[in-house]
């Protein structure tokens, strides 16, 4: 559920609302209506992408985020995946492939909002300096969560590729976070935080623009775009970070989560006791054999079987295989019931977003 979330609120950023349940079914390959079929399947993409990062971590397999060729492979993977009608692209008045993993070739220049990137001639260049230079900020542990802002932008005004740039940088500080050991096994995701920002909603974009700002003087920094501006951008993305993991800790709370859950069943089988039972046990203990059932329920073993089958059907419970124990499952249906505001804006007990200090 967390990586559809995150692909949501990541395509929310880009303009596209796409309803969760719809992207649910493109992952498990079930018709949608025509009109929602492409943004749900690139929102499958995004999702697809990022189990792919999630299991590199959860393998200790993941590379350098910041690599060249990191980059490349996530765009790759991407538009690998996406339909066919969004891996086209108007540039210059005519129709252009996206090739996936390619930075942008000759001629391809773009312009994002007021901002000019470099030119595709010098791609390489600033791609190659961009890898080694994270590479070394990125050794110690405070240099590893410090440069997830940094990088972050930083991509974004190389912008390598003609598009699905916003998409990469997110996916990228995503894996950064894992790379940090900060990303709770991906409970959380910096996209919901970005979509939303602390107080208002257009917030990435309008410090995303203000951090493209030229050097102010001397003792801005010393390259060409104003340290300052980085140092309060990576000021605010930082309380961003702060704001989803304490968003997270309150929505994940195992105590509120079971009662949310155990109300939920209760009230969808309120003449049922033996499912509550068999939910409230694996909510517990974490897993449940199939066939201790019936010593928990204190019932036959054939009546076991059945309650367990109801349990698995109303999809409060799964396995990985149909024989294997059974854990506890968190129904799309019922996102909002499990985790209030997870993927809209009903209220729960948060702490107030950090204050990003000033510089």
């Amino acid at each position: 559920m967390t990586q559809i979330m995150n692909s949501y609120y990541s395509n929310l950023i880009e303009g596209h609302n796409t309803k969760p349940s719809d992207i649910q079914r493109a992952l498990e390959g079930e018709q949608i209506a025509e009109e929602d079929r492409p943004l749900a399947e690139e929102a499958a993409a995004h999702v697809k992408v990022q189990a792919w990062i999630d299991g590199l971590a959860e393998r200790g397999e993941l590379p350098v985020p910041t690599s060249v060729d990191f980059i490349r492979e996530v765009h790759s993977r991407f538009y690998s995946l996406m339909p066919a009608e969004l891996r086209m692209v108007e540039h210059q008045g005519r129709k252009m492939e996206i090739v996936p993993g390619a930075f942008r070739g000759v001629d391809q220049e773009v312009t994002v909002g007021r901002h000019q990137p470099p030119s595709s001639a010098r791609l390489d260049d600033f791609m190659n300096y961009f890898s080694w230079r994270y590479e070394g900020l990125t050794r110690g542990a405070t240099g590893r969560v410090l440069s997830v802002a940094c990088a972050h932008h930083r991509l974004n005004y190389i912008h390598p590729f003609l598009d699905g740039n916003g998409r990469v940088s997110r996916l990228m500080s995503h894996a950064m976070c894992h790379r940090a050991e900060i990303s709770s096994g991906g409970l959380w995701s910096i996209s919901r935080g970005l979509a939303r920002g602390l107080n208002d909603r257009g917030e990435y974009k309008l410090r995303m623009d203000a951090t493209d700002s030229p050097r102010r003087g001397d003792r801005d920094g010393r390259g060409n775009l104003s340290l300052a501006a980085l140092t309060q951008f990576t000021a605010w993305f930082l309380a961003v970070m702060l704001d989803q993991i304490q968003f997270t800790t309150a929505v994940f709370n195992l105590q509120e989560l079971n009662r949310r859950y155990l109300s939920l069943v209760n009230d969808r089988h309120p003449t049922d006791a033996r499912i509550l039972r068999i939910v409230e046990h694996v909510l517990e203990f974490g897993s449940l054999a199939r066939g201790d059932a019936q010593f928990v329920l204190g019932v036959s073993e054939r009546a076991a079987r059945a309650d367990l089958s109801k349990a698995v059907t109303e999809g409060y419970l799964k396995s990985s295989t149909p024989k294997g124990p059974v854990r506890i499952a968190f129904p799309l249906r019922y996102r909002e019931r499990l985790f209030p505001n997870l993927f809209s804006h009903e209220e729960i007990e948060v702490p107030h977003p950090p204050a990003v200090p000033s510089t």
